[in-house]
């Protein structure tokens, strides 16, 4: 799992002018919780790039006043009009303590189906994944080789080592949808099959 290290400063007032005072800085307010103590503690806005705007998923290392806590970005706040981060809450990690992370959904193999003319379609990009930390995966990774038209692979049908996943079990994560093309070719296909054998009532006759 890959880890991001971000710098905090400890917030000496806690309220809605200091929040304000610190946004004008660029820096973004910021709470710790989940472990031995609740901190709040601000970090530069840009040092949140390679967090949030990234696909992958990360475990998050702050060093706050000396002190180095491991923990996972739970929640965040956006400005309605600028967009800017607003807030962030991050979970400290507890090695005997499980987690819930969204994790990044894979897909491996050319589907059948995709081969006679079926489109693979991605219906969960991401799933829940509830485990201890050291069993987050980075993605889930699913063949999707053996998928025929019209057939899916749903949440009941992932498995996870050492983890629980907690969306629906009848959720469909990865599907094969039928297309025109695939469509056109099998009415031609028929097609085909009964003028063959109309062609062979006819030679009979």
């Amino acid at each position: 799992m890959k880890t991001v290290s971000m710098s905090g400063s400890l917030r000496e007032n806690v309220g809605k002018k200091d929040a304000k005072a610190l946004r004008k800085q660029g820096k973004v307010p910021c709470v710790i919780y989940g472990g031995k103590e609740q901190l709040h503690f601000s970090v530069n806005e840009a040092d949140f790039r390679h967090l949030v705007y990234s696909p992958e998923i990360a475990f998050v290392e702050l060093n706050i006043a000396d002190k180095t806590y491991k923990a996972i970005l739970k929640d965040m706040q956006f400005h309605p009009v600028t967009d800017s981060i607003y807030h962030a809450d991050f979970m400290e990690l507890v090695d005997d303590k499980p987690i819930v992370m969204s994790v990044p959904v894979k897909s491996t193999g050319l589907p059948k189906g995709v081969t006679l003319g079926g489109k693979l379609m991605s219906k969960l990009r991401k799933l829940k994944v509830k485990a201890l930390p050291q069993y987050i995966p980075e993605d889930i990774t699913i063949d999707v080789s053996s998928l025929l038209i019209g057939q899916s692979i749903k949440v009941k049908d992932v498995v996870v080592d050492n983890a629980e996943l907690l969306d629906t079990p009848n959720a469909v994560v990865l599907t094969v949808r039928v297309t025109r093309v695939a469509v056109s070719t099998s009415l031609t296909e028929e097609g085909a099959e009964e003028g063959a054998e109309e062609g062979e009532k006819s030679t009979e006759d």
